[in-house]
Parts: C-alpha cells; sequence; structure tokens
C-alpha cells in the first residue's frame, strides 16, 4: 500500500444536480470516489455499471477513462458535463478546492454529494496490490463515518498553509482504511500476502523479510522468527502463501532491488548488497532469471 500516494487530491464536494455525468480523464492507478448523499452510477470504458449510493466508496482502478453519472442514460442526452482530470496537462486540475460551486442543498431528488481522490503511484510495488484488486471495489461505511471525512475535508480546503498536503495526506489515510476494509470482507479469499501477516507462524516470517531483507535468511533462521520447528515453519508459510519461504524471499529482494535501481546513484553493486546479495554478479544472474533482463538494462529502460 506504501507505493500509492495521494498527489494533487481534489475535493470534488459539490452538490449535483440531474442529469449530470463527472469524466474521469486521469489515468491513474487508482481513483477513490465517496458519496455523501444522494449517488449516482460507475461507467467503465467496457460499458459495465456499478451503483453507488450515500455512504459508498468505490476505488476504481483508472487506467482507461472512465464516467459517474447520475443515470447511465445521461451519458447519451444533454446534461451537465464536469472533467476531472488531476495530472491531464491542459484538464482541469487539482490546483482548485472544489471541482464546482456547492450550492445549498436544496433536498430536490437527483442532487449527489461527492468526495474524489486520485492516486498516483511513487513507485512499482503497487503493482502487487492492483492485481489483487477488481477494476472497481465498493465499500460501504456508516453515515458517522462519511461525516467525519466530510468535516475533515472542508477544514483543511479552508487552511491555506499545508492545505495540499493535508488533502493528500487524508485521502490517503481514506484509501488504506477502505482497502482494509475490503480486504478483511474477503476472509479466505483475500490475497495471500494479506492473509500470511496476520498468521501467528508466516506473519512474523514476512514482517523480517520485508523489514530486514538483506540479512541471510535461512528456513531456519526465518522459522526461529516464528519460534516454531523448520518444518512446521515451511510447511504452513507454503499452505498460506502458495510458495515456499525461499522462493517468496527472493521474489520480495528482486521487487525491493526495482525500486533501488530505478535511483541512478546506486550502483549495481549497492543494490545486490541493500537485498542480501554478497556479490554484483550472483545478484545479476537472479535478477536475470526472474525479471528476463539485467538490472543494467531493466535501469536504462526506466529513463
Amino acid at each position: 500500500m506504501s507505493g500509492i500516494r495521494a498527489s494533487g487530491s481534489v475535493v470534488a464536494h459539490a452538490v449535483l444536480r440531474s442529469p449530470w455525468t463527472i469524466r474521469f480523464a486521469d489515468r491513474v492507478p487508482l481513483v477513490m470516489v465517496t458519496v455523501l448523499h444522494g449517488g449516482g452510477t460507475l461507467v467503465l470504458a467496457d460499458g459495465s455499471h456499478t451503483i453507488l449510493n450515500a455512504g459508498d466508496t468505490a476505488l476504481v482502478q483508472a487506467e482507461e477513462l472512465f464516467h459517474l453519472a447520475d443515470d447511465p442514460a445521461t451519458l447519451d442526452q444533454p446534461h451537465e458535463a464536469y472533467e476531472l482530470s488531476c495530472f491531464v496537462p491542459g484538464g482541469f486540475g487539482c490546483d482548485a478546492p472544489e471541482l464546482i460551486p456547492s450550492p445549498t442543498k436544496t433536498g430536490v431528488p437527483g442532487e449527489a454529494s461527492l468526495l474524489v481522490g486520485a492516486y498516483r503511484a511513487s513507485d512499482r510495488r503497487h503493482e502487487r496490490l492492483l492485481s489483487a484488486l477488481p477494476k472497481v471495489l465498493v465499500v460501504h461505511e456508516e453515515a458517522e463515518t462519511c461525516l467525519w471525512l466530510e468535516n475533515s475535508a472542508a477544514d483543511a480546503v479552508q487552511l491555506s498553509a499545508g492545505s495540499q498536503a493535508l488533502m493528500d495526506r487524508l485521502f490517503d489515510w481514506a484509501l488504506v482504511c477502505t482497502l482494509r476494509s475490503w480486504l478483511s470482507a474477503q476472509q479466505d479469499h483475500a490475497p495471500a500476502w494479506y492473509r500470511g501477516m496476520a498468521d501467528p507462524v508466516v506473519g512474523p516470517a514476512l514482517t523480517a523479510i520485508h523489514g530486514r531483507p538483506f540479512d541471510r535468511w535461512t528456513v531456519a533462521s526465518l522459522a526461529a522468527e516464528a519460534a516454531v520447528s523448520r518444518a512446521l515453519f515451511a510447511r504452513r508459510f507454503t499452505e498460506v502463501m502458495g510458495e515456499p519461504p525461499l522462493a517468496y524471499l527472493t521474489e520480495w529482494r528482486m521487487a525491493e532491488a526495482e525500486e533501488l535501481l530505478a535511483d541512478p546513484a546506486r550502483s549495481v553493486a549497492q543494490v545486490a548488497t541493500s537485498v542480501g546479495y554478497s556479490d554484483a554478479f550472483g545478484f545479476s544472474a537472479a535478477f536475470k532469471r526472474l525479471r528476463g533482463t539485467s538490472p543494467t538494462e531493466f535501469r536504462a529502460a526506466l529513463v
């Protein structure tokens, strides 16, 4: 989750009156839409629909354009159309605190009030998260939770110094809470890396691997972190994670190495040491075997 951050988030805290649509033009890893009042329908590029009601928060993988409308039929009729494009040059942008002015709610049927946040990726770690999520997921919150978020967003907007940073962190918090709620509800269908962190045997080993990938880990030393026998640990880890502990360790090291290779100030030898390899040759061989390209070629492709 640490690989996705709000940057220049928008508070689309507006009262929309039917008929209306919002076009989301950013092609970013995730867009979050929280419906405070009223409702609408998400319409993805493939034509699929997801209905949102008051209290619903939707996370949308937004590699393609999508719309939020009061009704899908509105897209084919004359209506008030707005565009939200935080990161597209020449788009609406994220420098304004509100997508559109917020008139007083009148109680007229078709009114809706929203909060919207767009998330860019700060590294490649988000790919594992996104691969475990559907194109659209919806979590329902109680009215008190949405009211707290609405009031906090309104307070943040009114501050002058640091208001954008405060808003971005607010949306980061909302993203993590939404993901945790959704993943917890999946129970046995949650991805292995999520279930593993809560497992009394696997969890301590994962914490050790994630925190110290450079250590000379063995199955025995990881079992010691979990305070169980080597045989029990190896069996339980494979059951929960779907792969043996050392295979997971190697994959995690490669994921860490990808992040470090993005920093041109680090040599390949320094990256190798940082992820637990004693020399650049052994690291390069492992990286090419798992990624299909050498560390040097991988770094060159990032430019």
